[in-house]
């Protein structure tokens, strides 16, 4: 009986561990050291549909991919719903790129709803040309540019990267035409692109509040992210809440909650009870079967 009693619970602990391992998230992964959860994801029906098809993982650096170029990611925010990025073309206090090599910021239509660069994030385009999209309308008064969360071109123009470059700091406060860097919200351009607005280079940076730093030295530069989830969040709760993990169909729309073996259109409970019942009644069948052998072992024996 002992040993009866030792299977028994050999084969339960063997259930237990094999239940256990399937609730565990298949999409969580990581890139370098940064780990790469719901919303987003590496693999293909992993994640919120909207967020498909954005990143990559090349020798443990992460890629953010959209219409306007690739920029590495710096850091996941999921507390602040955030991404930081890095452009390589992105000009900064220290140098500054000309030549159209990159091309700001600018989404795909349908990507728009989910991500848009934070408020406190300026956008500093160098070198537009006079026909610039950017300046029509507005003659003489360049309207659009202007300090965002107390950063603009005034200060950029202090840099050591702008004595390099032998620029003329031009526009309606050191003579005619339009200003060599021009400030910009994203919001008020709804795209940063270079191409369209006719620009040679850019700059951004964004500002962590509360810490002022003054200066553009001590700026930080790139390309802050805040991203939104649109569609049925109480979806994804349930699915989480049942042991399930949120992703989506092969159409690369609907929704999905993903339970072991088993997807669900709804959430893990009918799966989970299904599989539990169906646990339990082959831990029955077995633990019935070693019965019978070890009482028919028993009366053989004596």
């Amino acid at each position: 009986m002992t040993t009866l009693i030792l299977i028994i619970f050999t084969i339960l602990s063997m259930l237990h561990l094999a239940s256990a391992n399937a609730r565990v998230n298949p999409c969580r992964s990581y890139c370098g050291n940064i780990t790469i959860d719901y919303p987003f994801s590496l693999q293909y029906g992993c994640g919120h549909p909207g967020f498909r098809d954005l990143l990559f993982c090349i020798n443990d650096v992460l890629m953010f991919h959209i219409s306007s170029g690739s920029y590495r990611v710096i850091e996941i925010d999921y507390a602040y719903q955030s991404l930081t990025l890095h452009e390589p073309h992105l000009s900064t206090c220290d140098t500054i790129v000309l030549g159209g090599k990159g091309n700001g910021f600018s989404l795909e239509t349908w990507r728009s709803p989910y991500f848009n660069p934070t408020a406190d994030n300026v956008f500093m385009l160098i070198g537009c040309s006079v026909e610039s999209p950017l300046f029509q309308g507005f003659p003489g008064k360049h309207l659009p540019c202007r300090n965002v969360s107390g950063m603009g071109c005034e200060e950029y123009y202090g840099c050591p990267a702008w004595s390099l470059v032998g620029h003329r700091q031009v526009g309606s406060k050191f003579g005619s035409g339009p200003p060599e860097c021009c400030a910009v919200a994203f919001e008020a351009m709804k795209a940063i692109n270079l191409s369209k607005l006719e620009c040679e280079g850019y700059s951004s940076a964004y500002s962590l509040a509360p810490l002022r730093v003054d200066g553009p030295g001590g700026w930080s530069y790139g390309i802050r992210v805040k991203y939104s989830v649109q569609g049925n969040e109480e979806f994804c709760r349930a699915c989480e809440a049942t042991g399930g993990t949120c992703g989506y169909g092969t159409d690369g729309i609907r929704q999905m909650c993903m339970c072991g073996n088993f997807n669900s259109t709804s959430n893990c409970d009918s799966v989970n009870s299904a599989a539990s019942s169906r646990t339990w009644h082959r831990v029955s069948t077995i633990a019935g079967s070693l019965m019978a052998i070890l009482a028919w072992t028993a009366s053989h024996s004596s």
